[in-house]
């Protein structure tokens, strides 16, 4: 069992790192949560979960042993598998998931492509408990201070189909580096070429 993988990120995507570990690279299949965190590495380690299927094998990575634990967790779920999990931490930040659970909250984890109605019960039936033995205080994305063009420009990356995560890292990236005041046009222009 491979634990984790420690290199330089020799290629990058919202959904897939090539790992290069001494001349060998590794993919790992990851989410847009752990994707935001490694966005402006250049190296770093990943935590690994080696899925094994009858069609092949597959490498999945995590950024923190939290996003792990709470991708075990899914997937210990019948009915819920290693690319379902993975689109719903994609989806939904790791705390906004637990919540959903312990919440009850069946419309917010319907709202992650492939989790119908029965699944998304079948989660908080069998998750609810567990939720709380886990510790997530590391997941949770600061909440950051935006102006009025900040957050339109948020909202309209939002609209656009990114991840709201991922969306306020590039406008804060923008932001941090402008030196004059910049047009919401401005802005979303300059956070699309930082994703």
């Amino acid at each position: 069992m491979i634990a984790f993988v420690r290199g330089s990120f020799a290629k990058k995507s919202p959904a897939q790192v090539i790992v290069d570990v001494n001349g060998v690279g590794y993919e790992l299949q990851i989410s847009l949560n752990t994707y935001s965190s490694i966005s402006t590495k250049e190296e770093g380690q990943l935590l690994t979960y080696l899925h094994i299927t009858e069609n092949g094998q597959t490498l999945f990575g995590f950024y923190t042993q939290e996003e792990k634990d709470l991708f075990l967790q899914l997937i210990s779920v019948s009915g819920v598998g290693a690319t379902t999990a993975r689109m719903m931490l994609s989806g939904l930040r790791p705390d906004e998931v637990i919540k959903a659970i312990v919440q009850g909250n069946t419309r917010q984890l319907e709202s992650v492509k492939g989790i119908g109605k029965k699944t998304a019960e079948r989660l908080i039936v069998e998750l609810k408990d567990k939720m709380g033995k886990i510790s997530f205080e590391n997941t949770a994305s600061p909440t950051q201070s935006f102006d009025a063009p900040g957050k339109d420009a948020i909202n309209a990356l939002v609209g656009l189909g990114i991840a709201k995560p991922v969306a306020e890292q590039a406008v804060k990236k923008v932001s941090d580096s402008a030196k004059e005041a910049l047009s919401l046009e401005d802005i979303i222009k300059q956070a699309l070429k930082n994703l």
